[in-house]
């Protein structure tokens, strides 16, 4: 059992620190913008929660982060009562944040200063992901400093790797948001076009989903997709968030990303007809607007 801070208690964050307590079974500390939030957490699971960030990270051996964006980010870590100003030698700091690789860089910097360690790990499966333990996580770092994380990491994932040095688990993170927008765009225009075609959507999904054309996104959206219902899983508002880190990041590196460009323009203009918080799959509404 180790001492763990939890820093963040959103619709990830919330039941990630959840499972550090029970299924983890270590002592963990939460802190929360709204403190009803984290008093709320504390009543359904125990622990304690903390007025500061840096009261939270006090003694801890672990400290995990899940805010919204690098502004929040160094915000908790580097700003006034952030972790790192109260943080043991020899802790871990670990960032569950979907934030920019440049962000990632900075805060492993900061941390050696302090003479702790930091380890970037987004995660991947959304909420029920989180309420369930079982999401993927992508994690930058040194070698070592990842296998002393790992166990505690385990509390609330199905998958762990280790990318490369920081940095790298927010660059793969930025991988799997290409591969799911260009993936929800061609299941949205097929269930599009089967519709128009006059063919049986679930007969047609129950058939080809076994085939090439087989995804985690048919198997588990295409019923809610072709029923018109979109809430459920992750928001276009964060999604575009993401699709931003990732142009910002292509900008720099030089990749060529078409179809994610494209695909970030979409889900603009789902936002415009008012989906801003509905799930990702919301992109066949798009296509079937009047």
């Amino acid at each position: 059992m180790a001492n763990v801070a939890f820093i963040g208690l959103g619709v990830m964050g919330y039941p990630m620190a959840g499972h550090l307590q029970t299924k983890g079974g270590h002592s963990v500390r939460v802190y929360n913008r709204t403190a009803a939030k984290a008093q709320s957490w504390v009543d359904i699971y125990g622990g304690a929660s903390a007025p500061t960030p840096a009261e939270a990270a006090r003694d801890a051996d672990f400290v995990f982060t899940c805010v919204g964006n690098d502004d929040d980010l160094r915000q908790v870590t580097t700003g006034p009562d952030g972790v790192l100003s109260a943080m043991k030698p020899g802790a871990i700091l670990i960032d569950n944040t979907t934030a920019s690789a440049e962000v990632a860089r900075e805060l492993d910097e900061a941390a050696r200063a302090r003479g702790c360690h930091f380890i970037d790990a987004p995660v991947s499966g959304g909420q029920s992901g989180a309420e369930n333990g079982v999401l993927t996580v992508m994690c930058g770092g040194d070698a070592g400093v990842f296998e002393k994380a790992r166990p505690v990491i385990d509390s609330y994932a199905r998958m762990i790797g280790l990318m490369g040095p920081a940095g790298s688990g927010q660059l793969a993170k930025m991988v799997n948001q290409i591969c799911i927008a260009g993936l929800v765009q061609g299941l949205s225009e097929g269930i599009h076009f089967a519709k128009r075609a006059g063919l049986d959507v679930e007969r047609l999904v129950e058939v080809i989903s076994k085939g090439a054309a087989g995804s985690w996104q048919m198997e588990n959206r295409h019923k809610t997709m072709n029923e018109g219902k979109f809430d459920f899983g992750f928001a276009i508002d964060w999604m575009r968030k993401d699709l931003g880190i990732v142009l910002s990041e292509a900008r720099r590196n030089g990749a060529k990303l078409p179809v994610t460009a494209l695909v970030d323009q979409f889900y603009g203009d789902v936002q415009a007809m008012g989906g801003n918080r509905w799930d990702t799959s919301s992109l066949l509404a798009r296509l079937e607007k009047p």
